[in-house]
């Protein structure tokens, strides 16, 4: 039986969420220490009635991990907020989700709304039901999944990604299309997730340079807002596959920001999905099909997989991004040393579970190796 479920209310900008934020008494709010420190976290905190209380948890760091969390469940059961907002990147929003989700087993959160307001344009972890937490000790990632980790509300304010760096929307930019593309051809896909990423690969296409060159132009912005948000609920509802499951090991072995770890797995797990050096396999198909969307198709389904495997690659040499794990600052020693733990961590990654071709330990490995040295079919792309 397929399902489809979007349950986040989504508001594009911040009038409405203001006046619903005024009624309430108890604000927690989990951001980052930047956001806090830097002063931008007065979005939510001049919004407040007079009359209320809030606090602010910004222990939160780039991969949250499990001790970030417990010390959130700590703090949000003894305040008792009746509202709770992430501010901020994929990591506040994920920790605010793990977080709610094991208060919620300590006491009574019927009443109490949780908001999400991303303020870069990548995870859509806003309306997504993952949550991904780190075990640091064990160097692993952990995919929490559960529909109760789905926000209340989500606010898209293309205001709060105006100041975001160069850098940093390459790196998201290339997660959201990555978002839209594993949703695509993952094996739970169904009409309206179909129509979610082809909307967003679209949006992205369109913007994604745009907003990477004119960092002031809103539209482009707000089109990535979208876009990210799209593909998050793409994504929540289809699943991912073998991008996620390698970007996940990756980011936990060897701190490589997770947009920009997608970004240079992206174009050798596709390959590897559409058959493009052996016989072809029905994911090939579906790859010709967004190639098509986007004005590259040809009668060709394999050189039409190539193209849209092209332009990802186009895309991240236009945005100066590194073209492999090499050129992402690990070395070579230290990849070889982690190569057999990240493989394992793949191949036990959740979002494993709908990718569209079945893959061994032997195929991840040298999935990895051709991302390391830029070995295979796409070197010269």
């Amino acid at each position: 039986m397929e399902r489809f479920q979007l349950r986040t209310e989504i508001l594009i900008g911040g009038d409405g969420f203001g006046a619903m934020l005024k009624e309430r008494k108890r604000v927690f709010i989990v951001t980052d220490k930047f956001m806090h420190e830097s002063g931008r976290v007065s979005y939510l905190t001049d919004r407040l009635a007079p009359d209320a209380q809030h606090r602010i948890f910004s222990d939160v760091t780039p991969d949250p991990d499990i001790d970030t969390v417990t010390a959130g469940v700590s703090q949000i059961v003894e305040f008792q907020p009746d509202v709770v907002v992430a501010l901020g990147g994929g990591s506040p929003i994920d920790a605010a989700k793990a977080i709610v989700f094991f208060a919620a087993k300590q006491f009574k959160m019927e009443n109490c709304p949780f908001v999400a307001i991303p303020t870069t344009s990548g995870t859509g972890s806003e309306v997504s039901k993952f949550s991904v937490i780190t075990d640091r000790s064990k160097g692993v990632k952990y995919p929490l999944i559960d529909e109760s980790l789905l926000p209340d509300y989500a606010v898209l304010d293309a205001e709060l990604t105006r100041s975001v760096p160069p850098g940093v929307t390459a790196d998201t930019g290339m997660d959201v299309l990555t978002h839209a593309i594993e949703a695509y051809v993952c094996t739970e896909a169904n009409d309206f997730t179909d129509a979610l990423a082809e909307k967003a690969v679209r949006l992205v296409h369109q913007h994604l340079l745009t907003a990477y060159a004119n960092p002031d132009d809103l539209t482009a912005r707000q089109a990535m807002h979208n876009a990210s948000c799209l593909a998050g609920a793409a994504f929540s509802n289809a699943g991912l596959g073998l991008c996620h499951s390698m970007a996940h090991a990756m980011g936990a072995q060897a701190h490589i920001p997770h947009g920009r770890a997608n970004a240079i797995l992206l174009p050798y797990v596709m390959s590897y999905n559409a058959g493009c050096e052996s016989t072809l396999t029905p994911t090939a198909e579906r790859y010709a099909a967004l190639a098509a969307q986007l004005g590259l198709g040809t009668s060709s389904i394999r050189q039409s997989a190539l193209n849209l495997i092209h332009l990802v690659r186009r895309m991240e040499s236009r945005m100066k991004m590194p073209m492999s794990i090499r050129e992402a600052g690990l070395s070579e020693s230290d990849f070889e040393a982690m190569l057999d733990n990240m493989t394992e961590a793949a191949l036990a990654d959740r979002c494993m579970g709908t990718t569209p071709v079945p893959c061994t330990a032997d195929a991840v490995r040298a999935l990895y190796r051709q991302a390391y040295y830029k070995a295979g079919r796409y070197r010269s792309l």
